[in-house]
């Protein structure tokens, strides 16, 4: 809502010094949006006067028309003598008056004038247009002002040129606001001074000489006022002061009725429309749209109506979607194309706000009257707004009121809330008193009784007042949101992390720790990331949870897996040059149940029972968490140190370690084969001591590689949190440091190339007792000297006693038994023995 401050003043006395950034400052501070405050004419400088065209000479031989007039400015020039000037304009004729710029001053832009030859003539000024003179974008011809301006007039004044214009952002539950009526009012809430309210007019009663209006739909039309003009002039001109009014509010004028519909629109905030009461054939209708029917509308389209659509009717059929546009069939005639409009029916009407919106978006049509319905009409407003018309109609155009007066008013039960008179200081935290709401609710147009429990009953242009807390979010408002107390909230104390969220904070903690960033992805996926991924069409990860409106029709269903998103994420940092990458993420993925059921809709009015609860929380999806790793490029960067080490799979699989640390669970690792990964360079992740897979790690298949466009040897893990943690929580201790010192004894065992490392490595664990504190693979060799088939598996092992030094006996004893047991379930030999 455009608001112009000389025009906001005629409805309140605001102080002569204030400027629109200081009525802006109130106005924000009592809660509404002001986006900008315009300063119209703010670099204008005149002399800018009211000429008389007196001679007008066609020059030729120019590719445009050029025209050498001489204007008459009064003594403006300081001499008294006509004016020389070159315009370029056509619409003008001798004897017209127009708006002058002479020598010296300056037009919005800044744009100074200055006398200089042209076409061979000197052009001492300029004959101006609405666009450059920062009225609007018209720039088709100059302005023809009304003959009754004597030249030399200053045109700045005349033209209302410097005026300052606040741009409100009126927000849905502020409908009231769209119009100076509106925000005059909270104006003069804001400065404590009085409102000359516009609506305040002596009104006829309704009569039965009214316009015969039937509504056949009360609930879609609850008020329908309608007044007549007759023997209107179809030459009269809307004012200066109202098209420039117009202007400011953002309005293009087009003719007198539809400017001054616009124009009481604008003030009082009622919509309006007018019709030629010598095209519409017998009484008024409104009723719901037929099948088949079609409209016309002003804007020449012609419209398919829907069985939902408010039409506002006459014997003919339809002439007018209901609050959102007129049809073309009783439309205002301009004089210029033919006999004018003579006679005029003014419809101030309430429809209900949800038909208008849905007929405005349906057939894709807003509109400034559909914006005001949408959000609100005051209903009482019809007929003043009604009767204002109808008064400048009179005024301007020299019509005549008919005495009669249609007035169809369905009945309103009077909306009355009950609220405690402290209830906007316990919102608030702070102390209003009970006088200091009374006076507020009062400010806003509601009548208030009772002492500490209020009845109070809103305005009719406040539909948005419906509960005790929006009465007290008024008085907060007003009373100034910077006044309110910034005070802590009294939190009771908690239990603090759950198990599950510090072993989530520790799992990251040991990533990041590892030298992984985390990422955070959008959790949607489509059936393009499964053939990625290469997953096989009975992969249950293709099984997924579709959404009703997914924000992307290429990702529709929840993700399954963390891998889509965090390769997706690896891809973009490369693309970007980032090459050496360590990346993770938690989160959880959505696995549908093996049997569906659909949830039930709750009410809104109760908390859901028991049952209901637990029939929602059977339709959701199993939300397992999950973590996940990519990693590609270098693991240690090169440098001048020397090359640095490629992510591989084994970065991958101490990842897994990584995390089982953090959880306090130990992992045993064995070849697997699983989608997305590479079939021998695939780890399958179980929990030491069960058979339960948690997870998988290794190199990405190069097919994979391929299709999502990755570096070679690219790798990536993935772990079921959940699933890892199934034993609950676990005791995480920190790492015993001993003071007696360590005996490393090294092994190497033959075995055949099948047998899996980790079993070798559990054999070992298993033989060499209590005193074995750490075992490690350092070296794998496969060669003619083991023999075809075989494989030398080489570790280090570290024998540590809690309370003595061990001798070399002990630990050679450790050693052989470690050895003897790995050669009894595995058949390994010892090399070199």
């Amino acid at each position: 809502m455009r608001v112009p401050l000389s025009w906001l003043r005629e409805y309140v006395d605001l102080p002569a010094g204030e400027t629109g950034r200081d009525v802006a400052e109130r106005l924000v501070r009592a809660g509404l949006e002001v986006e900008t405050v315009e300063q119209l004419g703010a670099d204008l400088k005149g002399p800018l006067v009211v000429g008389e065209v007196l001679s007008i000479e066609e020059l030729s031989g120019f590719k445009k028309p050029i025209r050498h007039c001489f204007v008459n400015v009064g003594g403006a020039n300081g001499t008294g003598e006509p004016q020389e000037i070159v315009c370029g304009a056509t619409n003008f004729a001798v004897g017209d008056k127009v708006v002058v710029v002479l020598p010296g001053a300056v037009l919005p832009g800044p744009f100074p004038i200055s006398a200089r030859k042209t076409y061979g003539h000197t052009s001492a000024g300029m004959i101006c247009s609405a666009r450059e003179l920062g009225m609007g974008d018209d720039h088709n011809g100059i302005i023809v002002l009304p003959p009754e301006y004597e030249p030399g007039t200053d045109a700045i004044e005349l033209l209302q040129l410097v005026d300052e214009v606040l741009d409100i952002a009126v927000t849905p539950d502020r409908g009231y606001c769209l119009s100076m009526r509106g925000v005059a009012r909270e104006a003069a809430t804001a400065y404590g001074l009085p409102l000359a309210d516009p609506a305040l007019l002596d009104v006829p009663p309704a009569n039965s000489f009214g316009y015969l209006v039937k509504v056949d739909d009360p609930a879609g039309c609850d008020r329908f006022v309608a007044r007549t003009v007759v023997g209107v002039d179809p030459n009269a001109k809307s004012p200066i002061w109202l098209q420039r009014r117009l202007q400011k509010a953002g309005i293009r004028p087009i003719s007198l009725a539809v400017d001054i519909t616009n124009y009481v629109m604008l003030e009082v905030g009622q919509p309006l429309h007018a019709y030629d009461k010598q095209r519409v054939d017998g009484p008024i209708t409104v009723r719901r749209a037929a099948e088949g029917e079609t409209l016309t509308t002003l804007d020449g389209v012609e419209r398919k109506l829907a069985a939902e659509d408010l039409l506002i009717c006459d014997n003919s059929g339809p002439i007018g979607l209901a609050g959102v546009m007129g049809g073309a069939s009783t439309e205002i005639l301009d004089p210029a194309a033919g006999p004018g409009t003579t006679e005029v029916i003014i419809e101030a009407a309430h429809f209900d706000p949800v038909s208008v919106a849905r007929t405005a978006k349906r057939h894709k049509l807003p509109s400034e009257a559909s914006k005001r319905f949408e959000r609100g009409v005051d209903p009482e407003a019809a007929r003043a707004a009604a009767q204002r018309a109808v008064d400048l109609l009179v005024l301007i155009a020299g019509g005549t009121a008919e005495a009669g007066v249609t007035d169809i008013a369905a009945p309103h039960p009077v909306r009355t809330i009950t609220i405690a008179a402290d209830l906007p200081d316990r919102v608030a935290g702070t102390a209003y008193g009970r006088e200091t709401v009374t006076r507020r609710l009062q400010e806003i147009g509601c009548s208030v009784a009772g002492a500490d429990v209020l009845e109070v009953t809103p305005p009719t242009w406040r539909p948005d007042l419906t509960d005790p807390y929006d009465l007290a979010e008024e008085v907060i408002r007003l009373e100034g949101y910077d006044n309110v107390p910034a005070r802590m909230p009294n939190v009771p104390p908690g239990k603090g992390l759950t198990e599950a969220q510090r072993i989530h904070r520790r799992i990251g903690v040991a990533l990041a720790g590892a030298g992984y960033v985390e990422v955070n992805n959008y959790p949607f996926l489509g059936e393009a990331a499964f053939e990625a991924l290469g997953l096989e069409p009975d992969d249950r990860r293709r099984r997924t949870v579709k959404l009703v409106n997914p924000l992307n029709d290429e990702e529709p269903s929840l993700r399954t897996t963390l891998l889509p998103g965090l390769l997706g994420a690896l891809r973009r940092n490369i693309g970007r040059g980032n090459t050496d990458l360590a990346i993770y993420e938690t989160g959880t993925v959505f696995l549908p149940k093996d049997e569906l059921s659909v949830a039930p809709r709750p009410a809104v009015d109760h908390r859901p029972s028991d049952e209901e609860l637990a029939a929602l929380d059977a339709a959701l999806p199993d939300q397992p968490r999950r973590v996940a790793v990519a990693l590609a490029g270098e693991r240690l960067p090169s440098g001048w140190w020397g090359k640095g080490d490629q992510a591989s799979w084994a970065d991958a699989v101490e990842a897994a370690r990584t995390v089982a640390r953090a959880a306090g669970v130990e992992l045993t690792v064995r070849q697997g084969q699983r989608a997305p990964w590479h079939p021998g360079r695939c780890a399958e992740l179980v929990v030491a001591g069960t058979d339960r897979v948690v997870g998988h790690a290794g190199e990405l298949h190069p097919r994979v590689v391929k299709a999502l466009g990755l570096p070679a040897r690219t790798a990536a893990m993935e772990v079921d949190i959940d699933l890892l943690t199934a034993d609950g929580p676990q005791k995480v201790n920190g790492p015993a440091v001993s003071g007696f010192p360590v005996a490393t004894q090294d092994v190497a065992l033959i075995v055949d190339a099948a047998v899996p490392a980790a079993e070798v490595e559990a054999a070992l664990r298993s033989g060499a007792g209590e005193l074995l504190e750490a075992i490690r693979l350092f070296d794998v060799f496969t060669g003619e000297q083991v023999g075809e088939g075989k494989k030398s598996l080489a570790y280090a092992l570290r024998f540590r006693a809690a309370d003595r030094t061990l001798t070399a006996d002990e630990a050679t004893a450790a050693r052989e038994a470690a050895v003897a047991e790995a050669v009894s379930r595995t058949g390994a030999v010892l090399r070199g023995a």
